[in-house]
């Protein structure tokens, strides 16, 4: 390690050690022949003294130094006179008087201060995303994220999940949002999509007989967007086998209060408060009510969505949340006349007004799962063109099953109090699906599109290269 320490941990214990840290130059302060620098890493600050009887060669070099230098600095511990103390940083009571001083690495001028309250517009924070990250707020966000991803599989690795990756490139089943797709070089004219979730594969994963599987999932959506969304976003998704809606809502209370508690310090009470969709719809006029006044989080399930909605444009039936939601059991008769009654197996997770979380028990039965297909349109040739391999499995013994997914970029967000999820998240796209830093989405260079065998429009006012002319 080229560092002896870290910037944040210095205190009265190591006066007169001779230590080694690496940093960014934080802050340059010039009394004339002695130079106080302030040294910042991830870990948090500390103070250089610059003294010429200590290392004159060491001033000389402090003396070029500016804001956001990369150094490397070598010297004795000592304390702070007194009266100069600093209350605000944990190595607020000392000082190092350095005796060498290494310039790793020099910056430009940098577009704004790397401090925890700026007056600088997102498009700017966002091209410049690297600095941004440097600033503490920005820091402790994805630091806080860490540890709430941390104590989520922390709680399901003691209740026997395992964590399983499934698939980014696979098969395109329109159903809901647009899905986002990849050109097939070796497979000419065909195509790839990136899932909008797991959804298919945890189901297969649970006839596969894996029994508890969670996910720290990508997700994918092309769908228009606003400050609680993005194209690409991350869901903690769980799913169990031979279980019902209380198993579900048992575990997932839990896991929360587990979290709560070991990243905030807060006891939740539980269980959760439960409203139906209908009572939500009565007395809120929504489906994602506020129930926060005397509590600062406030979690409700709304449970008992209807099964099917009605699209007035196309005039048929379709699925509330998605076709592999089951049914209630009260309502099967229903399902011959009186679609608009039939109630759903789902539920949803809100807090503060806004769902973090959706599930559902599932379809298990593959005569169960082509008559919902049937009832929304999607006959048994076009139900084997997408989901093909998700009937066949379930007609060699599928178990029971449901799940959860919970947003973890709307969560983290909510417990940070933040304007947005773009916050809490270490490079994310503006509200137009563009990223300022690396310039996504862009055009690709015709040699390319000549091996996927694809041709494209040039939006007028660009060059091939995706230029402006």
């Amino acid at each position: 390690m080229l560092r002896s320490h870290s910037c944040g941990e210095l205190s009265e214990s190591d006066i007169d050690k001779k230590v080694c840290l690496c940093g960014w130059v934080n802050s340059r302060r010039d009394h004339g022949k002695i130079i106080f620098i302030d040294i910042r890493d991830r870990y948090g600050i500390t103070q250089l003294v610059f003294i010429p009887s200590v290392s004159k060669e060491a001033c000389k070099l402090a003396g070029k130094l500016k804001n956001e230098d990369v150094i490397l600095v070598k010297g004795k511990v000592s304390l702070r006179p007194k009266g100069t103390v600093n209350p605000k940083i944990t190595t607020g009571s000392v000082e190092i008087a350095v005796e060498e001083l290494d310039i790793l690495n020099k910056a430009e001028d940098i577009p704004f201060l790397i401090e925890d309250s700026i007056d600088t517009s997102e498009e700017v924070r966002l091209s410049y995303r690297f600095l941004d990250l440097r600033r503490k707020p920005l820091l402790d966000n994805l630091t806080f994220r860490y540890r709430v991803i941390k104590a989520m599989r922390g709680y399901l690795d003691k209740k026997d999940f395992l964590e399983i990756e499934t698939p980014f490139l696979t098969k395109s089943t329109p159903e809901g949002a647009r899905d986002f797709l990849v050109p097939s070089r070796l497979n000419p004219a065909m195509f790839y999509a990136l899932p909008q979730s797991p959804q298919l594969f945890k189901q297969l994963l649970m006839i596969s007989g894996v029994d508890r599987y969670y996910q720290v999932a990508r997700c994918f959506r092309d769908e228009d967007l606003r400050k609680d969304r993005q194209p690409e976003f991350t869901q903690l998704d769980l799913e169990m086998s031979f279980v019902n809606e209380e198993d579900i809502y048992y575990l997932v209370e839990n896991m929360v209060s587990a979290v709560f508690k070991e990243v905030i310090g807060k006891d939740l009470p539980i269980p959760f408060k439960r409203i139906s969709y209908a009572e939500a719809m009565d007395k809120f006029s929504t489906d994602k009510p506020d129930l926060k006044e005397d509590n600062p989080f406030r979690f409700v399930w709304v449970t008992s969505f209807p099964l099917f909605k009605f699209n007035e444009e196309e005039k048929r039936w379709e699925s509330e949340h998605h076709p592999f939601t089951a049914p209630d059991i009260d309502d099967l008769s229903l399902l011959e006349s009186g679609l608009s009654k039939v109630k759903s197996r789902s539920y949803d997770l809100v807090l503060n007004g806004e769902e973090i979380g959706s599930g559902s028990i599932r379809i298990h039965s593959p005569e169960m799962q082509e008559k919902i297909f049937s009832i929304i349109g999607i006959d048994k040739d076009e139900a084997e063109k997408k989901f093909g391999f998700l009937v066949k499995a379930l007609r060699y013994g599928a178990p029971p099953h449901g799940g959860f997914a919970l947003g973890l970029d709307r969560l983290v967000s909510l417990l940070k109090n933040t304007k947005s999820i773009r916050e809490v998240i270490a490079f994310p796209k503006t509200q137009k699906g563009l990223c300022p830093l690396t310039g996504a989405p862009s055009l690709i260079y015709p040699g390319q599109l000549d091996e996927l065998g694809l041709k494209v429009n040039i939006p007028e006012g660009k060059t091939e290269d995706g230029m402006a002319k």
